[in-house]
């Protein structure tokens, strides 16, 4: 298993929907943000992959072709499995949210939804349960990133950064050392419905970087033709 931003180790999410469009989303952006990811789209196949991919997480269509999501979480309690779930659902009933947290469910989202809500609720979810594998602070060198706090400090000094230019540097430092290409960090931080065009990339990183490398080591790097990395300077 691999590890983020300040020596975590990637959380590993099970997402079980039959709908394909949902699970490439889901599964694309849960890779982006540095978690290994697994699909199934039946009862049947996701009890399988249970076992087989040993999910931290496991994000559960409640409307499944087979078993309900509720029966495939009701089957994995009965057998001493305590893994995290948060379920989908496509009706906004209090009954099915009822069914859901009392068969072992941990949080629920309402479809359609927001990506963003999704990935929220999921750390939410794995910070009460693996605090091992999720933490509110983000840190590379001498940069911290508080998500809770929504604040970010260079050196123990706050970053006045609006909220794209925080999510912005939240994404560079989940990928800490990769080269994330514009098209990565449009997908991420300005969504899959961004019309515009990969410029507005290049003006907010440097805005980034007036703020977090101003008179200070940089860490915001370009890698031409390629895209964008957050690492310490070579020598």
């Amino acid at each position: 298993m691999g590890e983020r931003a300040g020596g975590k180790p990637e959380a590993r999410v099970l997402v079980v929907d039959d709908e394909a469009a949902i699970t490439e989303l889901v599964g694309l952006a849960l890779r982006y943000e540095g978690f290994e990811v697994a699909t199934a789209s039946t009862g049947r196949e996701a009890l399988a992959k249970n076992a087989e991919f040993a999910p931290d997480l496991a994000v559960l269509d409640v409307m499944l072709p087979d078993y309900t999501g509720l029966e495939v979480c009701s089957r994995l309690r009965s057998q001493g499995v305590r893994l995290p779930v948060v379920f989908l659902t496509a009706r906004d009933a209090t009954e099915d949210k009822v069914n859901g947290l009392t068969v072992g469910g941990d949080d629920y989202v309402t479809k359609p939804f927001a990506l963003d809500e999704l990935i929220a609720r999921i750390r939410a979810v794995l910070r009460r349960t693996r605090p091992d594998l999720e933490d509110a602070r983000l840190e590379f060198a001498d940069l911290v990133v508080d998500e809770d706090a929504h604040e970010a400090r260079r050196s123990g000094v706050p970053l006045d950064l609006t909220p794209t230019e925080f999510k912005l540097l939240r994404y560079l430092l989940l990928n800490a050392g990769r080269v994330v290409s514009k098209a990565q960090i449009l997908d991420h931080v300005w969504q899959y419905d961004f019309g515009g065009g990969d410029n507005v990339v290049e003006t907010y990183i440097s805005y980034l970087r007036k703020k977090v490398d101003k008179d200070r080591e940089p860490l915001i790097h370009t890698v031409r033709g390629v895209g964008y990395t957050l690492r310490l300077p070579k020598d």
